[in-house]
Protein backbone atom coordinates (compact mmCIF):
# COMPACT_ATOMS: atom_id res chain seq x y z
CA UNK A 1 0.00 0.00 0.00
CA UNK A 2 3.12 2.25 0.95
CA UNK A 3 3.89 1.75 -3.10
CA UNK A 4 0.55 2.39 -4.28
CA UNK A 5 0.48 5.66 -2.33
CA UNK A 6 3.90 7.33 -3.47
CA UNK A 7 2.55 6.04 -7.13
CA UNK A 8 -0.17 8.03 -6.54
CA UNK A 9 1.85 11.37 -5.44
CA UNK A 10 3.98 10.79 -8.24
CA UNK A 11 1.70 10.63 -10.46
CA UNK A 12 -0.50 13.64 -9.32
CA UNK A 13 3.00 15.84 -9.54
CA UNK A 14 3.44 14.35 -13.34
CA UNK A 15 0.16 15.13 -14.81
CA UNK A 16 -0.01 18.88 -12.84
CA UNK A 17 3.38 19.27 -15.10
CA UNK A 18 1.28 17.54 -18.03
CA UNK A 19 3.98 15.00 -18.57
CA UNK A 20 1.24 12.05 -18.03
CA UNK A 21 -2.18 11.46 -19.45
CA UNK A 22 -4.84 11.80 -17.14
CA UNK A 23 -5.49 7.72 -17.84
CA UNK A 24 -2.16 7.11 -16.29
CA UNK A 25 -3.09 9.32 -13.15
CA UNK A 26 -6.55 7.47 -13.44
CA UNK A 27 -4.78 4.07 -12.87
CA UNK A 28 -2.32 4.88 -10.24
CA UNK A 29 -5.10 6.21 -8.14
CA UNK A 30 -7.02 2.88 -8.92
CA UNK A 31 -3.95 1.03 -8.02
CA UNK A 32 -4.16 2.78 -4.83
CA UNK A 33 -7.67 2.39 -3.43
CA UNK A 34 -6.92 -1.63 -4.39
CA UNK A 35 -4.06 -1.73 -1.93
CA UNK A 36 -5.98 0.03 0.35
CA UNK A 37 -9.16 -2.54 0.28
CA UNK A 38 -6.57 -4.91 0.45
CA UNK A 39 -5.05 -3.87 3.33
CA UNK A 40 -8.71 -3.41 4.89
CA UNK A 41 -9.82 -6.83 3.84
CA UNK A 42 -6.44 -8.11 5.66
CA UNK A 43 -7.26 -6.35 8.66
CA UNK A 44 -10.74 -7.67 9.02
CA UNK A 45 -9.31 -11.50 9.06
CA UNK A 46 -6.93 -10.78 11.49
CA UNK A 47 -9.81 -8.96 13.22
CA UNK A 48 -11.92 -12.20 13.17
CA UNK A 49 -9.29 -14.06 14.62
CA UNK A 50 -9.06 -11.99 17.64
CA UNK A 51 -11.33 -13.55 20.71
CA UNK A 52 -13.23 -10.67 22.59
CA UNK A 53 -15.04 -11.76 25.91
CA UNK A 54 -19.11 -10.38 25.01
CA UNK A 55 -19.26 -9.98 29.06
CA UNK A 56 -16.94 -9.86 32.31
CA UNK A 57 -16.76 -12.99 33.81
CA UNK A 58 -14.62 -16.07 34.68
CA UNK A 59 -12.88 -18.80 32.46
CA UNK A 60 -12.99 -22.01 32.83
CA UNK A 61 -9.98 -24.63 31.74
CA UNK A 62 -9.01 -23.77 27.91
CA UNK A 63 -10.48 -26.74 25.25
CA UNK A 64 -7.71 -26.20 22.63
CA UNK A 65 -4.21 -26.45 22.26
CA UNK A 66 -1.40 -24.15 21.08
CA UNK A 67 -1.12 -24.20 17.61
CA UNK A 68 -3.98 -26.38 17.13
CA UNK A 69 -6.35 -25.29 13.36
CA UNK A 70 -9.41 -23.69 14.24
CA UNK A 71 -12.76 -24.22 12.49
CA UNK A 72 -15.67 -21.83 12.72
CA UNK A 73 -17.76 -22.44 16.06
CA UNK A 74 -15.23 -24.63 17.72
CA UNK A 75 -15.21 -24.30 21.38
CA UNK A 76 -12.24 -22.63 22.85
CA UNK A 77 -12.61 -22.01 26.48
CA UNK A 78 -15.83 -21.52 29.05
CA UNK A 79 -17.26 -18.10 30.00
CA UNK A 80 -18.95 -17.92 33.09
CA UNK A 81 -20.41 -14.86 35.02
CA UNK A 82 -20.57 -15.18 38.66
CA UNK A 83 -22.15 -12.22 39.95
CA UNK A 84 -24.91 -11.51 39.75
CA UNK A 85 -25.58 -15.47 39.23
CA UNK A 86 -28.96 -16.24 37.39
CA UNK A 87 -31.16 -19.13 38.59
CA UNK A 88 -33.32 -20.91 36.09
CA UNK A 89 -36.40 -22.92 37.64
CA UNK A 90 -40.49 -23.93 36.94
CA UNK A 91 -43.24 -23.28 38.59
CA UNK A 92 -47.02 -25.16 37.49
CA UNK A 93 -49.28 -22.96 35.61
CA UNK A 94 -51.67 -22.76 38.86
CA UNK A 95 -49.19 -20.53 40.62
CA UNK A 96 -49.03 -17.83 37.39
CA UNK A 97 -51.14 -16.14 39.66
CA UNK A 98 -49.39 -15.67 42.61
CA UNK A 99 -45.84 -15.37 40.34
CA UNK A 100 -44.68 -11.68 39.63
CA UNK A 101 -41.38 -9.83 39.11
CA UNK A 102 -39.63 -8.78 41.95
CA UNK A 103 -40.95 -11.14 44.79
CA UNK A 104 -37.78 -12.78 46.70
CA UNK A 105 -36.73 -15.92 46.22
CA UNK A 106 -34.45 -17.56 49.04
CA UNK A 107 -31.71 -20.85 47.04
CA UNK A 108 -30.34 -23.82 49.18
CA UNK A 109 -28.61 -26.40 47.68
CA UNK A 110 -26.65 -29.65 49.40
CA UNK A 111 -23.15 -27.90 49.09
CA UNK A 112 -24.26 -25.40 50.95
CA UNK A 113 -25.79 -26.75 53.89
CA UNK A 114 -27.33 -24.63 56.38
CA UNK A 115 -27.31 -21.42 54.13
CA UNK A 116 -30.01 -19.82 52.24
CA UNK A 117 -28.52 -17.19 49.40
CA UNK A 118 -31.58 -14.60 48.65
CA UNK A 119 -32.51 -12.61 45.18
CA UNK A 120 -35.62 -11.77 43.45
CA UNK A 121 -37.39 -12.98 40.42
CA UNK A 122 -36.84 -10.53 37.12
CA UNK A 123 -38.00 -12.90 34.21
CA UNK A 124 -40.93 -15.19 33.78
CA UNK A 125 -41.21 -16.65 30.59
CA UNK A 126 -44.54 -15.56 28.47
CA UNK A 127 -44.91 -19.47 27.52
CA UNK A 128 -46.53 -22.46 29.55
CA UNK A 129 -44.82 -25.70 28.59
CA UNK A 130 -47.63 -27.49 26.63
CA UNK A 131 -46.27 -30.65 27.84
CA UNK A 132 -45.42 -30.27 31.27
CA UNK A 133 -47.96 -27.27 32.27
CA UNK A 134 -45.12 -25.33 33.33
CA UNK A 135 -43.56 -22.27 33.53
CA UNK A 136 -40.07 -21.23 33.25
CA UNK A 137 -38.91 -18.41 35.51
CA UNK A 138 -35.44 -16.44 36.63
CA UNK A 139 -34.32 -15.02 39.42
CA UNK A 140 -31.35 -13.04 39.78
CA UNK A 141 -29.28 -14.21 42.90
CA UNK A 142 -26.12 -12.16 44.43
CA UNK A 143 -23.32 -14.17 44.37
CA UNK A 144 -19.93 -12.20 45.85
CA UNK A 145 -17.70 -14.73 46.75
CA UNK A 146 -18.96 -16.96 44.09
CA UNK A 147 -20.46 -19.90 46.33
CA UNK A 148 -22.78 -20.95 43.26
CA UNK A 149 -21.37 -22.15 40.27
CA UNK A 150 -22.90 -22.83 36.97
CA UNK A 151 -24.91 -26.09 36.21
CA UNK A 152 -25.26 -26.59 40.02
CA UNK A 153 -28.84 -27.93 41.41
CA UNK A 154 -30.56 -26.01 44.08
CA UNK A 155 -33.68 -25.91 45.29
CA UNK A 156 -35.75 -22.56 45.03
CA UNK A 157 -38.56 -21.52 47.43
CA UNK A 158 -40.88 -18.06 46.49
CA UNK A 159 -41.46 -16.26 48.94
CA UNK A 160 -44.98 -15.20 48.66
CA UNK A 161 -46.95 -11.84 50.38
CA UNK A 162 -48.20 -12.85 53.46
CA UNK A 163 -51.97 -13.07 53.38
CA UNK A 164 -54.67 -12.36 56.58
CA UNK A 165 -58.00 -11.94 57.14
CA UNK A 166 -58.70 -8.77 58.65
CA UNK A 167 -61.77 -6.81 59.60
CA UNK A 168 -61.57 -3.30 57.79
CA UNK A 169 -63.37 -0.16 58.49
CA UNK A 170 -63.28 3.58 57.88
CA UNK A 171 -60.83 5.29 59.39
CA UNK A 172 -63.04 8.10 59.92
CA UNK A 173 -65.10 5.48 62.06
CA UNK A 174 -62.72 5.55 64.57
CA UNK A 175 -62.88 7.99 67.43
CA UNK A 176 -59.62 8.28 68.49
CA UNK A 177 -58.90 9.27 72.51
CA UNK A 178 -55.98 8.92 75.10
CA UNK A 179 -57.17 6.03 77.15
CA UNK A 180 -58.94 4.06 74.33
CA UNK A 181 -60.47 3.99 70.91
CA UNK A 182 -63.95 3.84 70.24
CA UNK A 183 -66.40 2.79 67.25
CA UNK A 184 -69.86 3.72 67.15
CA UNK A 185 -72.31 0.33 66.62
CA UNK A 186 -76.06 0.72 65.24
CA UNK A 187 -78.24 -1.02 66.81
CA UNK A 188 -82.09 -1.86 66.55
CA UNK A 189 -84.28 -0.14 69.95
CA UNK A 190 -86.83 -2.36 70.71
CA UNK A 191 -90.25 -0.94 70.90
CA UNK A 192 -91.41 0.13 74.33
CA UNK A 193 -95.06 0.20 75.64
CA UNK A 194 -96.84 3.17 73.26
CA UNK A 195 -93.84 3.72 71.17
CA UNK A 196 -92.07 3.15 68.18
CA UNK A 197 -89.14 1.18 67.19
CA UNK A 198 -85.90 2.89 65.88
CA UNK A 199 -82.04 2.42 66.07
CA UNK A 200 -79.17 3.57 69.20
CA UNK A 201 -75.81 3.89 69.08
CA UNK A 202 -73.67 2.02 71.26
CA UNK A 203 -69.94 2.66 71.85
CA UNK A 204 -67.90 0.05 71.36
CA UNK A 205 -64.05 -0.25 72.39
CA UNK A 206 -61.63 -1.33 69.61
CA UNK A 207 -58.23 -2.00 69.70
CA UNK A 208 -56.47 -1.55 66.09
CA UNK A 209 -54.23 -2.89 63.22
CA UNK A 210 -52.37 -1.54 60.54
CA UNK A 211 -53.91 1.06 58.12
CA UNK A 212 -54.15 0.97 54.14
CA UNK A 213 -55.67 3.96 52.40
CA UNK A 214 -59.00 4.94 54.10
CA UNK A 215 -59.10 1.63 55.99
CA UNK A 216 -58.25 0.57 59.25
CA UNK A 217 -57.93 -3.11 61.07
CA UNK A 218 -60.16 -3.63 63.80
CA UNK A 219 -58.64 -6.73 65.42
CA UNK A 220 -60.61 -6.97 68.76
CA UNK A 221 -64.12 -5.11 69.61
CA UNK A 222 -66.42 -5.71 66.61
CA UNK A 223 -67.99 -8.59 64.71
CA UNK A 224 -68.41 -9.19 60.82
CA UNK A 225 -71.97 -7.66 59.58
CA UNK A 226 -72.37 -5.04 62.67
CA UNK A 227 -73.17 -1.74 61.06
CA UNK A 228 -71.08 1.18 62.42
CA UNK A 229 -71.29 5.22 62.10
CA UNK A 230 -68.35 6.15 59.37
CA UNK A 231 -68.29 9.81 59.91
CA UNK A 232 -69.11 12.61 62.21
CA UNK A 233 -68.11 10.45 65.32
CA UNK A 234 -66.77 13.05 66.68
CA UNK A 235 -70.63 14.21 66.93
CA UNK A 236 -72.18 11.21 69.03
CA UNK A 237 -72.63 9.78 72.27
CA UNK A 238 -73.37 6.54 73.34
CA UNK A 239 -77.14 5.45 73.77
CA UNK A 240 -77.75 8.27 71.39
CA UNK A 241 -81.16 7.68 68.93
CA UNK A 242 -80.27 7.98 65.34
CA UNK A 243 -81.59 7.29 61.71
CA UNK A 244 -79.47 5.95 58.82
CA UNK A 245 -78.99 7.99 56.24
CA UNK A 246 -76.21 7.37 53.51
CA UNK A 247 -77.04 9.54 50.64
CA UNK A 248 -73.62 12.03 51.54
CA UNK A 249 -71.74 9.00 52.19
CA UNK A 250 -68.26 9.59 51.09
CA UNK A 251 -66.61 6.98 48.98
CA UNK A 252 -63.55 5.05 50.92
CA UNK A 253 -60.70 3.55 48.84
CA UNK A 254 -57.57 1.64 49.42
CA UNK A 255 -55.69 3.81 47.45
CA UNK A 256 -57.21 7.21 47.41
CA UNK A 257 -55.50 10.07 45.00
CA UNK A 258 -55.96 13.73 46.19
CA UNK A 259 -58.23 16.03 44.01
CA UNK A 260 -56.83 19.54 42.67
CA UNK A 261 -58.08 21.98 44.63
Amino acid sequence: MTLAKANLERARELLAQKIISPAEFDSAEANFKMAVAAAESIRATIGKKTLRAPFSGRLGIRLVNLGQILKEGDPVVSLQTLDPIYVDFLLPQQQLAEIRTGLPVRVTTDALPDQQIEGTVTTINPEVDAATRNIRLQATVANPGGRLRPGMFVNVAVVLPRREQVLAIPATAVLYAPYSDSVFVVEEKKAEAGGQPGKLLRQQFVRLGEKKGDFVAALSGLKEGETIVTTGVFKLRNGQAVVVDNTLSPEFKHAPKPENN
